[in-house]
């Protein structure tokens, strides 16, 4: 008889989404059913409607950070931090130099291929080569843009 309450109880979930009032009804057998309306007199409310509504979510202050550092996180010093941002900012400028030097290696290659009367298939690998390179010197590009 157990096992039927709590089956009924778990097809009823879904559909007490909705409903107001929540019931607990017991029978004369002791038998337990959940139920959204008053099957009789021996049912007993358990929840209603604005307790199980989620509250509404607190509106942050206009300056609040959107990820803030929890109390107690270690600060990085400022003029560590700047040292950080510059040693970033070297590493980006090499990268891009070597990514600028390699994209003119891959249309050197595509255009000796072109030269060398190569169509479709043949120069597809080229083609994906320097448009890699392409990609891969803007966003090398947008990373130096974001740092400080």
């Amino acid at each position: 008889m157990t096992r039927s309450s709590l089956a009924l109880f778990i097809a009823l979930l879904p559909l007490t989404a909705g409903a107001q009032t929540i019931y607990k009804c017991v029978d004369a057998n002791g038998a337990t059913t959940y139920a959204s309306a008053k099957l009789d007199k021996n049912c007993k409310a358990i929840s209603s409607g604005p307790e199980n509504a989620m509250p509404a979510p607190r509106a942050r202050p206009a300056g609040a950070a959107a990820n803030p550092s929890p109390a107690g996180f270690p600060r990085v010093q400022e003029d560590t931090q700047k040292a950080r941002d510059g040693d970033r900012r070297h590493i980006l400028e090499q990268e891009l130099a070597g990514e600028q030097r390699s994209l003119e290696q891959a249309k050197k290659e595509l255009a000796d291929q072109q030269a060398a009367g190569a169509t479709g298939d043949r120069l597809a690998p080229y083609r994906d080569r320097v448009a890699q390179h392409e990609r891969n010197i803007q966003a090398i590009q947008k990373e130096l843009g974001n740092l400080r």
